[in-house]
């Protein structure tokens, strides 16, 4: 029995405490700590005060017709003979009438015929108005189980699939006998229903033990949205500069620290799924980090695996992007590359070389609605910069990749970094990291998407701090937001200063994130921090 369980024996239910938000890489993850209110899922009270009922069922392994890998890499091929496992009760409509009832306090109870052996867990929870005095109504809920040995969870019908998922949350099979927890709702309503399924599993499944499958402890932890909003506040400001920005950024705004301990956070993109995707460059890694605070490495190595990774600073991926149909596109320094992740793992080269010489370290990149790819390349991912023996090309390029054909649009710019497309996509931005020459061009695009002679839409060059520029993103109503000297610097559509975001650390770029498009994601050095908009990304 866990230390939690222990805990709550005499209680069913208990109140106080606070919220531990920040996520790092270490593994912790946001809704830790101690909760506001814990149902102890073990006990008749607790399993009363939700409603709660236990079901049980076994699953049994069957022989199945299936194909093999086609050249598609998908099953097209020869007919062959495979296994599934049945039955399939993650649904939230699955009917478990005629399984087993079972008492919470049996859980511990031996299930399964053991070896190798699954069972189901079922149950069906109603969110109550009150929990021991606490009020349940906008908090978030969070089912933590520990099943011996390993465990799958689906809610409400869901079973998320996370490449890499980890940390402490995870639908998924997260360690032997480890503490899995998955959000189960956030904003609650006293009433509402949550259908939770779990699939039991005896395990190492490579060296079978004579065990049965069973549960060790299961809870419903409850968080108060206050506290959720209190720890994840920061100390950062906003400098309004213009009233028009109280149309972009709300006044008393909070900005929100949701992920720490990271090397050098950049390029992010927001999942549709609803997740985040970011670089460090430096750890040669790509995260994944929910709404919620879940963090997981979604890609190690994601930009070298030579032996003389040791020489570099950034070897590892620092833009991403998702094409049109969904694929993460990535710029790899060490590599000196632009990738795609496709659907089935593989990964395609995208481009790495212009004329026959190789590419410097590609740094950012977007997609234009035809699928078109631009691409920034300074020298920034090579050990020594400009003077690396290593570089072939004598100018830092942005280039536009379509049908196929990668056509050098400028190498005006010493340090060509950020870039995006106005709304409609008539003009696009890029930006420059060169302490001598802080500014933002904005080129005409032509027809065929390559563009015409660029002017500076923006000086940066008398702001006091020494930073140059870097990441850059455009809003749906053509509001530029920049990485500049002290901050993030958002620009009017027609090109005026109208205020600073001055997160804890200087924010390398950012994105816009959230069902719709309205939270701004920073990765900032060491950090991950957001701050919520009036408007709203493309």
């Amino acid at each position: 029995m866990n230390s939690r369980a222990k805990l709550f024996l005499a209680a069913a239910i208990v109140a106080g405490g606070g919220a531990q938000l920040v996520a790092g890489p270490s593994g912790q993850t946001g809704l830790g700590g101690r909760a506001d209110a814990i149902v102890d899922l073990r006990t008749v009270d607790g399993a009363a005060s939700v409603g709660a009922v236990w079901k049980f069922a076994n699953a049994a392994i069957v022989p199945l017709d299936f194909h093999a890998p086609g050249p598609d890499l998908k099953p097209t091929g020869v007919p062959i003979k495979t296994f599934d496992l049945v039955p399939r009760a993650g649904a939230a409509a699955f009917d478990d009438s005629s399984w087993e009832t079972i008492e919470p306090t049996s859980l511990e109870a031996r299930r399964t015929s053991g070896k190798l052996a699954f069972g189901w867990y079922r149950l069906k929870l109603t969110i109550p108005k009150q929990l021991g005095g606490f009020d349940t109504l906008g908090t978030t809920a969070v089912f933590e189980i520990v099943v011996d040995d390993y465990a799958e969870i689906s809610v409400n019908g869901r079973f998320p699939v996370v490449l890499g998922g980890g940390g402490s949350f995870g639908s998924t099979i997260h360690g032997y006998n480890a503490p899995q927890r998955v959000i189960v709702g956030r904003g609650l309503k006293p009433g509402q229903t949550v259908t939770i399924a779990v699939l039991g599993i005896n395990g190492p499944l490579s060296d079978l033990p004579p065990n049965y499958v069973w549960i060790r402890s299961a809870t419903l932890d409850f968080y108060n949205p206050r506290r959720v909003e209190e720890a994840r506040a920061s100390a950062g400001t906003v400098e309004r500069l213009d009233p028009a920005l109280d149309a972009i950024v709300a006044p008393g705004t909070a900005i929100e620290k949701v992920a720490s301990g990271f090397q050098f956070t950049e390029g992010p993109v927001w999942h549709p799924d609803g997740y985040l995707l970011f670089s460090d460059p430096n750890a040669n890694t790509i995260y994944r980090l929910t709404e919620d605070g879940d963090l997981s490495v979604y890609r190690t190595k994601s930009g070298y695996t030579a032996s003389d990774i040791a020489a570099y600073g950034q070897p590892g991926s620092n833009g991403l992007a998702l094409d049109p149909q969904g694929r993460l596109t990535i710029d790899e320094h060490g590599n000196r590359r632009v990738t795609r992740l496709e659907k089935n793992g593989t990964l395609t080269v995208l481009a790495d070389r212009f004329e026959g010489k190789r590419l410097n370290s590609p740094n950012d990149l977007v997609y234009r609605s035809d699928g078109a790819l631009y691409f920034t390349d300074p020298p920034f991912g090579l050990p020594k910069f400009f003077d690396d023996p290593r570089k072939e090309l004598p100018f830092s390029g942005v280039f536009l990749l379509k049908d196929g054909k990668l056509t050098l649009l400028t190498k005006e710019l010493t340090g060509p970094n950020g870039l995006a497309f106005s709304p409609d996509e008539k003009f696009f931005y890029v930006d420059d990291w060169d302490e001598k020459r802080k500014v933002v061009m904005r080129y005409p695009v032509r027809p065929d998407g390559t563009v015409g002679e660029g002017t500076v839409f923006y000086d940066m060059e008398d702001a006091p701090e020494p930073e140059a520029l870097d990441g850059l993103k455009v809003d749906t109503a053509g509001n530029l937001f920049v990485s500049g000297p002290g901050g993030l610097w958002i620009l009017s559509a027609e090109g005026k200063h109208l205020g600073t975001i001055k997160a804890p650390e200087l924010p390398a770029n950012f994105a816009f994130g959230g069902d719709d498009r309205k939270t701004l994601y920073m990765t900032a050095r060491t950090g991950v921090y957001r701050v919520r908009l009036q408007t709203s990304g493309k």
